[in-house]
């Protein structure tokens, strides 16, 4: 035992890509970036075919950039209408996309979590026995045929609710029914927000089947492969959930709750958006648009046409965003928890902070603070740089930055009027926001050292 725990460390395993020994200075949140700028890269260059587009001449490239990073970074966003502007080809083309970017998104950061706990499972225990604790190739492949498994279950359903419901309500054929059924199914799982509807779901505002599908699906797909895996294995156990799916759920929860009750409040007498719906059709608008800040992007109400008090909401909720390891954005809900938690115990004037009968260490406190200062920072950066270049108000402004930043989608109506070095801004957002979190998380959880030494306590006066 002795010689295990003095033996040199300079190789680290890189799970999940290779199986074979990188050098320790390599860092496997590279591997995600690196994949997910190729698969960008390769989107680009499809949309940019000829054949891509209704008119048969090329799109521009930031157009196609824009449209490739949205899809594979789930985010929903766009600047040409999607059924409109792009033909047969290039809807597939999206499609694909939007699949390769959400089982890509589930998968590394699954794996990336797991790599994360086994190092502080080698670092904390010590023992010859926890050597073999490194992610296998069994682990992979098992979270791997986990996360497809799941997204296929899910995606079949919804789309076959979609289509029989298309078919009996709205009486379209099987082909179109089924291929826009299975469209809105993988977009809907993996948060992207993008419809073949120029409205995208506004025409079914009242119409309780779709709405309420796809409500489900975004919820499912936003809160976490880890969570999902963890129900199906102790649906009937909540006292052996693990303190990071009690979190989500509560937190996803009270999010859903509070977005409910206040959009639903605030836009009720709007004669803009639901002013005009009966009782019913509110309540059920107003669930459909609290969820869909969880980073989803569809709207049945115009989001332009809500009162500021609703855009402002909806900015923190599509901030905080959803769970980790899932097709969600933000700094997800974990971090606000672990955040609030913190807070609480700070105000009681309790030495440290202890969540549901476990103690948070004070690396994880000061991941969270970071993760959460990082994007503020983000996106103040961001919205200051496309005020400068727009006219736009500041509410509109932030607002597209925050959708961006959080990967969610909906908008104020203005993406398409930022130009070119706009579009390139929000480019770069859905990029950093997609990933950031995720490689950001790891690399502080990986790069946790012993300090040798403490200086001098001080106190500086705080407030």
């Amino acid at each position: 035992m002795g010689r295990s725990i003095a033996a040199p460390r300079r190789e680290r395993r890189l799970p999940g890509i290779s199986g074979r020994l990188l050098p320790s200075r390599g860092h496997p949140a590279r591997a995600v970036l690196t994949g997910f700028a190729g698969a960008i890269l390769l989107g680009t260059v499809l949309l940019s075919l000829p054949f891509a587009t209704e008119t048969g001449q090329s799109a521009g490239f930031v157009t196609a950039l824009f449209t490739s990073t949205s899809a594979v970074c789930v985010t929903g966003l766009i600047v040409e209408s999607t059924p409109d502007y792009f033909s047969t080809f290039g809807e597939v083309v999206i499609l694909g996309l939007i699949q390769v970017g959400g089982l890509g998104i589930m998968t590394m950061a699954s794996l990336l979590g797991l790599l994360v706990a086994r190092r502080f499972g080698l670092r904390m225990q010590l023992t010859a026995q926890a050597e073999t604790k490194s992610l296998g190739l069994g682990e992979v492949r098992q979270v791997v045929a986990g996360v497809l498994k799941i997204s296929v279950a899910f995606e079949i359903v919804v789309a076959i609710i979609f289509t029989v419901r298309l078919i009996t309500g709205d009486g379209e054929s099987f082909g179109k029914a089924a291929y826009f059924g299975v469209f809105h199914a993988i977009s809907a799982f993996n948060n992207a927000g993008f419809s073949l509807y120029a409205n995208s779901l506004e025409d079914f505002v009242s119409d309780p089947w779709i709405s309420i599908t796809v409500a489900i699906a975004v919820i499912c797909g936003g809160i976490g492969f880890p969570v999902l895996f963890e129900l199906a294995r102790r649906a009937r156990k909540p006292r052996a959930w693990t303190l990071h799916t009690k979190i989500t759920l509560l937190t996803t929860g009270a999010l859903l709750v509070v977005g409910f009750v206040f959009i639903t409040a605030a836009e009720w007498s709007n004669p803009d958006t639901m002013g005009p719906l009966g009782v019913g059709d509110k309540l059920l608008s107003g669930f459909f648009m609290a969820v869909m800040p969880r980073t989803a992007g569809f709207n049945s109400l115009v989001v332009g046409d809500m009162n500021p008090a609703t855009l402002l909401l909806t900015d923190v909720l599509m901030f905080i965003g959803g769970g980790s390891a899932g097709t969600a954005g933000g700094i997800k809900v974990t971090t606000f928890a672990l955040l609030a938690f913190v807070i609480a115990a700070e105000v009681r004037g309790e030495p440290s902070v202890h969540v549901m009968g476990r103690k948070l260490s004070a690396s994880v406190q000061r991941q969270a603070l970071t993760i959460a200062l990082i994007g503020v920072g983000v996106v103040m950066t961001a919205t200051i740089a496309l005020l400068a270049i727009t006219d736009h108000t500041m509410d509109r402004v932030l607002f597209e930055v925050v959708s961006a930043f959080g990967t969610v989608g909906l908008s104020a109506g203005i993406t398409g009027e930022l130009g070119s070095a706009g579009e390139v801004i929000i480019t770069l957002l859905m990029f950093i926001g997609r990933l950031g979190p995720i490689t950001a998380a790891t690399a502080l959880a990986l790069r946790d050292r012993p300090r040798r030494y403490e200086l001098p306590e001080s106190r500086p006066i705080v407030g």
